[in-house]
């Protein structure tokens, strides 16, 4: 009897980032405290990164802070299916199609994601 080999599964994390506040001292502190419980800041890049491997409380609570730090400074916020490095200890996406539409539906009809239709 033959096994078919199993082919390993990607593992799939959603990176979301946002771009840092203007050069302002006073407006990079302000956005610093709003984001450093959530995100790692990258000095070279200036960008606040977070990952979210599942769609939990957490994962919400991370995503919120980051569009709140947007919406104050007028920055970027960015997702982004990557997979997981072999390093990761935390959860992740197995299904790439539930990644994926979680994604796409940040741009649903032109809607920030969580954004609910407007009746």
């Amino acid at each position: 009897m033959t096994s078919i080999p199993q082919t390993a599964r990607t593992a799939w994390l959603l990176r979301v980032s946002a771009t840092s506040a203007p050069q302002d001292p006073e407006s990079f502190e302000q956005q610093r405290q709003l984001l450093r419980s959530v995100a790692g800041f990258d000095p070279d890049t200036r960008i606040w990164t977070a990952f979210i491997g599942e769609v939990n409380v957490r994962a919400l609570e991370v995503l919120q802070q980051l569009y709140d730090s947007a919406s104050r400074f007028g920055t970027e916020v960015r997702l982004e299916a990557v997979a997981a490095p072999p390093s990761w200890q935390g959860p992740v996406f197995h299904d790439e199609n539930d990644l994926a539409a979680l994604v796409v539906a940040r741009s649903d009809q032109g809607r920030p994601l969580g954004q609910l239709h407007i009746a």
